[in-house]
């Protein structure tokens, strides 16, 4: 599931992942690395605006304003309905993502890490840690998603850090600039 729920302030406003890299959209990029049958988009607000994906996209329900745990738990139940035993998330800012990720990341609970830093939100959900989640996001607390990871029991597995940082976030018009520039010169 490709998380895409961010207000990109820092950017201007709008939706990250239909950002332009080289031809094509950071949502784009980041299907294309995924290589898996069964995608969607978790995104609150009009779902048309993905339209062009012809994936399914998820609101948050009752859990609308929550964050991106908000965000996990949708496709968590998402992946229940498809009888999946796992999830994987992966933000919608994050256009370099290595293919055979959830390989990688398997067995699930597991996130990925690079340059000493772990990235929560990409990761591998076990489909097990639903209750929880709803148990959190169902009372008020922390919405803080390194530390639901940690109450899970998250593993994190390294990622080596070549040219660039697999996942490196786009954030800012500087981050921006270097995805462009490295989606030209991958192409």
């Amino acid at each position: 599931m490709i998380l895409a729920g961010g207000g990109a302030r820092r950017l201007g406003g709008g939706d990250k992942p239909l950002l332009r890299l080289a031809g094509r959209s950071m949502i784009e990029h980041i299907i294309t690395a995924l290589e898996t049958h069964h995608i969607a988009i978790s995104a609150n607000g009009d779902p048309d605006r993905f339209a062009a994906s012809n994936l399914p996209v998820l609101g948050d329900g009752d859990f609308a304003g929550e964050g991106p745990l908000a965000g996990v738990l949708a496709g968590l139940e998402w992946a229940a309905a498809l009888g999946a035993d796992a999830l994987l998330t992966v933000p919608g800012d994050t256009p370099f993502i290595p293919r055979g990720l959830a390989a990688a990341l398997a067995p699930p609970p597991a996130c990925a890490g690079s340059n000493g830093r772990a990235h929560h939100l990409v990761a591998l959900w076990p489909l097990t840690c639903r209750g929880e989640l709803r148990r959190l996001l169902s009372t008020p607390g922390r919405r803080d998603i390194a530390h639901f990871a940690s109450a899970i029991g998250m593993r994190r597995i390294d990622f080596a850090v070549t040219k660039w940082d697999p996942f490196l976030n786009v954030n800012t018009p500087e981050d921006l600039a270097l995805a462009r520039t490295i989606a030209e010169d991958e192409t």
